[in-house]
């Protein structure tokens, strides 16, 4: 079998999980290539090596540019703080590598646009890291829309809520940089404007409304020192689709309490879908039209039946884990890198999500309804 060369830039939480990924994917799936680990970036020589060594790669080095430009290396995977995405991606491109980017696919729609043009021109495999899409439970709701089963879409309302920023101390980080992650609607909040849009379709009109809640954490740990925080810690926005449905929108780092609560509940003409992320391998689907008094939201366990979980375990009811769900992302890359199938979402989608986050600022900026397609 042909191999496909791995170079992963970054190795925190998001980069570990993108190497225990392409590790796993060969042996649950029956890939057209086998992906190896070959070559490690990150921040110096030092922290590279110690985590290749860890992680499996035969290579190292402190300079994401060797990286990019090693003939060797047939896709780079972005794993980088937000504002380096650019940055990276453009470099990869130009050197024409397959890129998996980690979401937001970049910090400023321009940058975004710029990353999808390049990509296009050059022909590459895009694939961006809304990996909560490849649940097998989400693919099971987009084919109950499609198929009518809950009839014409009226409403979607949606939430990405956790609390890792819900201490006013937890210190001043990169996250708190406007050019950075741009805040809690930028960063998770592209979450649920992805699964809106897998979901219920384009968005074509937003009106938002962004708060910063803690005006200020301390400049590093155990400062007494504090800086000033001007990103949004949570948003709100009320949205229209395409094909008529109206719905909110919330996302907030600060939601006390919660740790994964990327969740939505879909209304039809005909009956409902409810998830959360929190509960990932369980759907809530209701149909209209049963035995009065007998009413209520039926829950389908996660099984075999339902797409790729299958290749995890053969009975239903045994759950998947997050990272299961990195493995059918990584098979949808490879695959697509194969010309077997087609990646997604892939930058173009992705930019078409910062297209949505952009316009829920303007809103705020402005106090108004934004046309989504003016942006």
């Amino acid at each position: 079998m042909k191999t496909l060369n791995v170079g992963l830039v970054g190795s925190g939480f998001m980069g570990r999980a993108h190497a225990q990924a392409f590790r796993a994917v060969g042996g649950l799936f029956d890939l057209p290539l086998a992906p190896v680990l070959d070559i490690l970036a990150d921040r110096d020589e030092e922290t590279a090596r110690a985590s290749a060594a860890a992680l499996g790669f035969r290579r190292h080095t402190g300079d994401w540019r060797r990286l990019v430009e090693d003939p060797a290396v047939d896709v780079v995977a972005v794993t980088t703080p937000n504002r380096l995405h650019a940055p990276i991606a453009l470099a990869a491109i130009a050197a024409g590598k397959h890129v998996y980017c980690e979401k937001p696919l970049a910090t400023t729609l321009a940058d975004a646009r710029a990353m999808t043009a390049a990509a296009e021109a050059r022909g590459v495999v895009t694939l961006v890291g809304f990996n909560y899409l490849k649940n097998p439970m989400i693919a099971l709701a987009r084919e109950i829309v499609q198929g009518g089963e809950i009839g014409e879409v009226t409403g979607f309302r949606g939430i990405h809520a956790e609390d890792f920023m819900a201490d006013p101390d937890q210190p001043y980080g990169w996250r708190c940089e406007p050019d950075n992650a741009g805040g809690a609607l930028a960063d998770i909040g592209s979450h649920i404007i992805a699964m809106a849009r897998h979901l219920a379709g384009e968005i074509t009109a937003v009106s938002g409304r962004l708060h910063t809640v803690h005006g200020s954490r301390p400049a590093a740990p155990g400062s007494t020192e504090r800086k000033s925080v001007t990103v949004d810690d949570q948003a709100h926005a009320l949205v229209e689709f395409a094909g008529g449905a109206t719905g909110s929108l919330t996302a907030s780092w600060i939601a006390q309490g919660r740790k994964m609560q990327l969740a939505f509940e879909l209304t039809g003409t005909r009956g409902s879908i409810a998830f959360t992320q929190e509960r990932f391998n369980e759907l809530r689907l209701y149909t209209a039209g049963g035995r009065r008094g007998r009413e209520g939201y039926t829950l389908i366990a996660a099984g075999p039946e339902h797409g790729d979980y299958g290749a995890f375990c053969p009975a239903p009811g045994h759950q998947i884990g997050f990272n299961d769900l990195k493995a059918i992302e990584v098979k949808a890359l490879v695959e697509a890198i194969a010309g077997t199938s087609a990646a997604g979402p892939d930058f173009r989608e992705a930019c078409e999500v910062e297209r949505v986050a952009e316009a829920i600022h303007r809103s705020h900026r402005d106090r108004c309804w934004i046309d989504v397609r003016s942006v």
